[in-house]
């Protein structure tokens, strides 16, 4: 049998910061970043508000719920951008799907 792999996140999916990051707010930067060996990855507001709700706990939903509750007036927006930058964190490695 094969196995398809999922490509979204679905709405139940609980993502969690990779061990190899870690993620804080920078004072200097006067932003969330993303530490690493061999850098550092500042992150805009979206990203950061995103990111800090990566915690194992939350699920998508619970995140697109948080996140049109604090930035109201679109919700489809809100809701589509949490996707697509999920999707992208997920594939610079930076998040890692929880079990």
């Amino acid at each position: 049998m094969t196995e398809i792999k999922q490509n979204h996140p679905a709405a139940t999916d609980r993502y969690g910061v990779n061990p190899m990051y870690l993620f804080r707010w920078e004072d200097t930067q006067n932003a969330y970043v993303l530490l690493y060996p061999e850098g550092i990855v500042k992150l805009n507001q979206t990203a950061g508000e995103i990111i800090k709700r990566c915690d194992g706990e939350h699920t998508v939903a619970d995140m697109v719920i948080e996140l049109q509750q604090s930035f109201p007036g679109d919700d489809e927006r809100v809701a589509d951008g949490v996707y697509r930058f999920l999707e992208v964190f997920r594939a610079k490695g930076w998040i890692r799907r929880q079990a």
